[in-house]
């Protein structure tokens, strides 16, 4: 490896179903990668690698002709569909034997990836991870802004170590990947894990853009699955339904207490009908919610006992045979 002050830089950018928003990122991140070499922040050895998550379309047909293209462009295709915090993790793992740093990146590109060349000042300073965070959330949706800040205050709350409006957008040392390879959970959540490796980090802020183009790849269902962390397997589906169920309850038992109250100052309530129908519903609420969550943790047990693999690897371009 070289120098650390000229870092051979892997930018690793998972794609799902990528077809429409692909070539522009990817003019886009090639001509960065090209001033920095020039300005002599990075090596010449630096690449692009792409990460093709199982897409349907022609994702991966368009990496293999960029990397035709261009020497700085490599590629990885999974077997199939394996989300995208495990797309990420095959895209660090393929990429940590052959790079000093690398910075991890979506492909619609709403990060602002002019904050690059800053991430890398700040390794050459001594910092092993340095994320990406957002300014603002003016470009979301009343809805996901108001989402996102009651997750994140959640997880405070529940003593999670995570930096407030950062994704998945950060540079990491190779030493600081290494340490994230060691965590061998399936259900993953590396935002999280990224802030408990111990390694000095720091920030830099940016503000966030539409996307380029296609459609989002986190609806409302994969951003809710993700805030229990991530999305899970089919056998944990009936447990999750428990729980469903239970809030269900708890909303009839809301609709029941209005009744009830209704009822009381009309005169209609027999005695003792309120107590016992509130009772029924609300405790009924409780212990299917309560079942819920425990069989939540007892399904993220059961998945991980089962040890299987995060992914696996179809083929590579650009790059020398990886494991997955």
């Amino acid at each position: 490896m070289l120098m650390k002050n000229n870092p051979v830089l892997y930018i690793v950018v998972p794609c799902f179903n990528e077809r429409e928003a692909l070539p522009q990122s990817h003019a886009k991140l090639a001509k960065l990668m090209d001033e920095m070499i020039s300005q002599d922040i990075i090596a010449q050895e630096s690449k692009l690698l792409y990460v093709d998550d199982g897409s349907r379309d022609d994702t991966w047909e368009i990496i293999e002709r960029l990397a035709a293209e261009n020497g700085r462009v490599a590629g990885v295709k999974l077997a199939c569909n394996s989300g995208h915090q495990n797309a990420l993790m095959a895209g660090l793992a393929a990429a940590v034997e052959h790079c000093d740093i690398t910075v991890s990146i979506d492909a619609d590109l709403q990060d602002d990836i002019t904050v690059i060349p800053k991430m890398v000042e700040r390794y050459k300073d001594g910092c092993d991870i340095v994320f990406g965070v957002r300014k603002e959330r003016k470009t979301d949706t009343w809805f996901k802004r108001t989402t996102a800040n009651m997750f994140y205050r959640l997880m405070k709350w529940l003593g999670v170590s995570t930096i407030e409006n950062h994704a998945d957008y950060r540079l990491m040392s190779r030493r600081a990947v290494l340490a994230l390879l060691d965590y061998k959970e399936r259900n993953l959540f590396i935002r999280g894990i990224v802030t408990k490796l111990g390694y000095k980090t720091d920030c830099v802020y940016y503000n966030r853009s539409a996307r380029i183009a296609g459609e989002s790849k986190y609806p409302f269902k994969k951003m809710v699955n993700f805030a229990i962390d991530g999305i899970t397997s089919f056998s944990m589906k009936p447990v999750r339904l428990v729980m469903q169920v239970g809030l269900l309850f708890l909303f009839i038992a809301l609709i029941m207490l209005i009744y009830v109250l209704c009822a009381y100052f009309m005169g209609r309530a027999v005695s003792g009908w309120p107590s016992i129908i509130l009772s029924i519903w609300l405790v009924g609420a409780f212990v299917l919610i309560g079942l819920g969550i425990i069989g939540e943790y007892v399904g993220k047990i059961y998945t991980e006992v089962k040890n299987r693999p995060r992914y696996n690897i179809d083929t590579t371009v650009g790059l020398e045979s990886v494991k997955s």
